[in-house]
Order: C-alpha cells, then sequence, then structure tokens
C-alpha cells in the first residue's frame, strides 16, 4: 500500500494501546510517540538487539519479560514497546532505569512512567503488528506464522550446550513419547522441588547433569502440545516450591506467568528444553539468595525479602524493622541469632553481590554502580567493595572481563 502516513498510524496505534512508538527511516529515528511521560526511552538498553530484527513482523523479549515488536517495511521500521504481561516491582524498574543511563533525580519520574503503561498479553501486542503488517506490507499474516527472535534463547542454549551433551535431552523426549504408558515423575518432581525448595543450586546443577530420562505420561496428542504442558506443570511445582523456600508470592507467581507466557510462544522443543532448564535454576538462584541457613525463620526470609526488593536504595535497620513492625533492636538481635551475621553487615554483602553482577556483566561505571546502589559517596562504594571483595571494583572488573 502507498502514501501510508506512518506517523498517523503509529499515533492512533500509541494512543490506543499506550505503548510507546517509534519509526525509523534507513537505520534513523524519525518519530517518537508517547502519551507516558519518560526521562527515557526504555528501548535504550536493549536497542542492539531490537533494531537488528529485519523480518517484516518480529518481537524482542528482554530477560525482564519486557517485550518489543517491530513491523519493518523497505527502509522503514517500526518500533513498539515496552510492554509487560504484568506490572513490574519498583526495584526491576528501577534496574531498567540504571540500565538505561536514568540520573538518580529523574529514576522517581522513569519508575511512575513504567508504572503507567497499561499491560498487554503479548499475543495482543502481536496482533496489532500483524494489523500494522498488512498496513504496510499488504501481507496477512497471524499467530502461527510468526518465528521467536530473542537472542536470549541463543544465549543460554550456549550456555548449557554441554549439559545437553551430556545428558541428552531431546533423546530423553523421545524417549518420554515412545513410552507412553510408563510414568516416573513422581521422584523426579521431588527431587527438584526439593532442590529449589532449599535453593540448592549445586546440587541442582549436578542433578541434571546425570538426570535420567523423565517419561511424564500423555499430556496431549501432538509432541509440541505435551512438552508445553510439561512445561506448565514444572512452573506450577518449582514456583510453589520456591514460596515454600522463603520467595515472595507475588514474585514467584508473576515469574510463573512470564515463563509460560514466554514457552506458549515458542516452536522449537529444543528452545522450550533450554528455557525450562534456565526457568528451574532461576527459581532456585531466586531462593539461594534468601535462605541463610539450612532453616530460616519467617523473620530471617521476611528480611532478606526486603533487602532484594530494595538493594537500589540506601536501606537502614530502621526501615527493615518499620517493615516487619520490630523495634530496631529486636530486629538487631533477632537477626544475629538466628543467622551469625550483623544485619547492617548482610545488607552491604548483599549489595556488594549486586555489585560485582554489575561489574561483570555490564558497562556500567563504578561510579554509577554506587549511584544506583544507594551508597553515600563513590569512596564509600570503594571502601565497602574491598572490604568484602577484597579488591577494588576496577580491579574486579578487569580479573573477570580481562
Amino acid at each position: 500500500m502507498e502514501n501510508i502516513d506512518y506517523n498517523y498510524l503509529c499515533t492512533v496505534i500509541g494512543n490506543l494501546s499506550v505503548i510507546l512508538v517509534r519509526i525509523y527511516e534507513s537505520g534513523k529515528q524519525i518519530f517518537y510517540h508517547s502519551i507516558v511521560r519518560l526521562p527515557a526511552d526504555p528501548l535504550i538498553a536493549f536497542r542492539q538487539q531490537v533494531l537488528t530484527l529485519d523480518s517484516h513482523v518480529a518481537y524482542f523479549i528482554t530477560p525482564g519479560f519486557h517485550y518489543y515488536g517491530v513491523v519493518n517495511s523497505g527502509e522503514y521500521k517500526i518500533v513498539m514497546g515496552p510492554s509487560v504481561q504484568t506490572k513490574n516491582s519498583d526495584q526491576v524498574l528501577k534496574e531498567l532505569a540504571f540500565q538505561c543511563d536514568v540520573s538518580a533525580d529523574d529514576t522517581d519520574d522513569f519508575i511512575r512512567g513504567m508504572k503507567s503503561i497499561v499491560p498487554m498479553p503479548l499475543d495482543s501486542v502481536l496482533q496489532i503488528l500483524c494489523t500494522m503488517n498488512y498496513i504496510m506490507n499488504n501481507e496477512k499474516l497471524n499467530l502461527g506464522d510468526l518465528r521467536i527472535y530473542d537472542s536470549e534463547q541463543q544465549h543460554l542454549k550456549d550456555q548449557l550446550e554441554e549439559a545437553r551433551a551430556t545428558n541428552n535431552f531431546d533423546a530423553d523426549i523421545k524417549s518420554a513419547f515412545e513410552q507412553k504408558n510408563i510414568h516416573n515423575t513422581l521422584a523426579l518432581e521431588q527431587t527438584i522441588v526439593n532442590y529449589v525448595r532449599l535453593g540448592d543450586i549445586s546440587a541442582l546443577k549436578k542433578w541434571f547433569a546425570n538426570a535420567p530420562a523423565v517419561r511424564p505420561g500423555v499430556l496431549a496428542t501432538d509432541q509440541l502440545r505435551q512438552i508445553k504442558n510439561t512445561f506448565i506443570v514444572t512452573a506450577t511445582l518449582v514456583s510453589r516450591a520456591a514460596i515454600r523456600g522463603g520467595m515472595d508470592i507475588d514474585d514467584a507467581l508473576s515469574l510463573s506467568d512470564a515463563y509460560i507466557q514466554k514457552c506458549e510462544l515458542m516452536s522449537d522443543l529444543e528452545r522450550i528444553t533450554n528455557l525450562q532448564y534456565h526457568m528451574v535454576l532461576d527459581y532456585a538462584e531466586h531462593v539461594e539468595k534468601l535462605r541463610l541457613g539450612k532453616s530460616p525463620s519467617r523473620l530471617v526470609l521476611d528480611v532478606t525479602n526486603y533487602i532484594q526488593h530494595h538493594l537500589s536504595e540506601p536501606i537502614t535497620t530502621d526501615e527493615i524493622a518499620k517493615a516487619l513492625f520490630l523495634s530496631r533492636s529486636r530486629l538487631s538481635v533477632k537477626f544475629k541469632q538466628e543467622t551469625g551475621e550483623n544485619l547492617i553487615d548482610f545488607i552491604l554483602k548483599e549489595k556488594i553481590e549486586e555489585a560485582k553482577r554489575l561489574l561483570r556483566y555490564t558497562d556500567k561505571t563504578a561510579v554509577a554502580i554506587s549511584t544506583y546502589l544507594g551508597f553515600s559517596s563513590q569512596s564509600h562504594f570503594s571502601r565497602t567493595f574491598k572490604k568484602y571483595a577484597r579488591c577494588l571494583p576496577n580491579e574486579y572488573r578487569k580479573r573477570h572481563n580481562g
């Protein structure tokens, strides 16, 4: 179709969906529309991955389960997003603001703006993209025609290739279908669930390396539907196990919804298997961060959950005590008695662990990381980092990225 007014089309779509829309011509952005006030475009964090999508209709799902949709027509590229199935927590949005280099003064405005974006199922976003594609390319597509364009899954595949080679997941899946009447999942489920509940990453990885063939019985007559149904069952089991292990209920269930939605849009058995492996480890890692000791009390779990939700803030004992309806002195004493650790030391250690992750896997400066994690000054951050990591931040980065 010729003589398309792209600006008008994107303005109408943006107004209806409350999703940010951009137009690129020959690789240069020429239009941006948003009815939401944001100090920075959240696309900044994933621009490279999104702009390399070159099919008529494509999409990208970020590690935080935001999704962006793309329509290409000749020299024009329209990018919609981000959207999300459920609203994000402040901590997730603060991390996104950090990735987009939003200043500390503008971070609250960024979070408010992102929260005002109306959650929308990915299926609905893809239907909008298909409609725009018909207008722009005179091509009729539906959800079944769309492929997965998610670079994260390729990254997961690379990471897990060795484990998959030794375990031969594909052969296990084939075996499961050839022996439909044999069920051996109960013991395996109990093993996985127990490792997730305890946050025992090391034991879980060792078990995966030598896991037996899984024969879950018949959950569907179609092979793809069978493995998706198995994935959904696994998501249900591990999310509940993580809750029993101390993970916040809303966090656990929202993560389950996001993983299931991602699985439903896949059509490749290998990708689904990789995603399932990653999902189980993800839940176990969440629990591992929360549990101090083999049998942490409700108090300890509440404290660690609070800290994980407020890592980018200057956390104080007074604030935690107020949130848990305890006196400051009682909180400090009880935490020390049950864990053997001073609460302030534990808070700082958790912040330094997050700083290590950011130094290793992002290009953010030590100054930016210090500000993001709520340290009062760069010198305070450097002293604290050296105390717990036994080296300065820049030395740590060189050691692990050199």
